[in-house]
């Protein structure tokens, strides 16, 4: 019997008043990929993002969490099931050093005092583990580079040992080399059987990480893509609208050497 996906999506719809920013969308993410989502501007990538994050609930259709029907109605809801998001924003505390960001919300205490001490060798343990060197847990995340600070972000989504990770245009911001370093990352996290769900406009990235890209256009699935065998071309008429594919479900792939049609 085949293993179910992580999550599986089955004909969410979001409404805003009387636009429809996602209808009838399908979307599977399985443990171990990298599954990339892809769009022009108002395809609804974010929103779906919001939707899974429990940010912004779907109006209808099925979250499937490891098979069985799940109810996402705010972010303590997906992060219970094992769902952690890293924005755009980032949304760090420029003010706090890098332990304060990691553990904002969910400080370690001994005796009804902070243990610093704890909260720091946790933040040493879990960067070590991913590869990731901060020269100073203490400094301000304010003094830090771009790479450092995405780095920090990830870092903390990560700190409750999530199963699915949805990360939002992160190397936007970055430069050549740390958007490399990033990548490896992504790839160790996939490498250790986490799902990870990345919203990129960049090509490259997406065709050095992603095992698969699921393309919206105008709020609708517009074909899924094996990145090994589908062509830069046909992916981005796909993301212009210049093919459709409306009718492709999320479950399917396209077979070897072929994109689907």
């Amino acid at each position: 019997m085949p293993v179910p996906p992580l999550l599986a999506l089955r004909g969410v719809r979001k409404r805003f008043g009387a636009v429809e920013a996602l209808a009838d969308v399908e979307l599977d993410v399985r443990a171990g990929e990298v599954v990339a989502l892809m769009g022009d501007n108002g395809a609804g990538k974010s929103t779906l993002v919001k939707v899974i994050a429990g940010v912004g609930p779907a109006d209808e259709g099925v979250i499937e969490w490891a098979g069985r029907p799940v109810r996402v109605r705010n972010p303590q809801d997906a992060h219970a099931l094992g769902i952690a998001t890293v924005f755009q924003d980032l949304a760090l505390c420029d003010n706090l050093d890098v332990v304060g960001n990691l553990f904002l919300g969910r400080e370690l205490r001994r005796v009804g005092l902070l243990d610093e001490a704890e909260m720091e060798r946790q933040t040493r343990d879990l960067l070590s583990s991913l590869a990731i060197h901060v020269p100073n847990l203490r400094a301000k995340v304010a003094s830090l580079s771009g790479g450092q600070r995405q780095t920090v972000a990830i870092s903390r989504s990560l700190l409750g040992e999530p199963r699915l990770l949805l990360l939002d245009e992160p190397t936007a911001a970055l430069g050549i080399q740390q958007t490399s370093r990033f990548l490896d990352l992504v790839e160790m996290l996939r490498d250790r059987g986490l799902g990870v769900l990345l919203i990129s406009h960049n090509m490259g990235d997406i065709k050095a990480v992603a095992d698969r890209v699921a393309v919206l256009h105008l709020g609708r699935n517009n074909g899924v893509f094996d990145v090994g065998t589908t062509s830069q071309e046909q992916i981005i008429s796909s993301i212009t609208g210049v093919t459709s594919h409306h009718h492709s479900s999320a479950r399917r792939t396209s077979p070897p050497g072929q994109a689907e049609r």
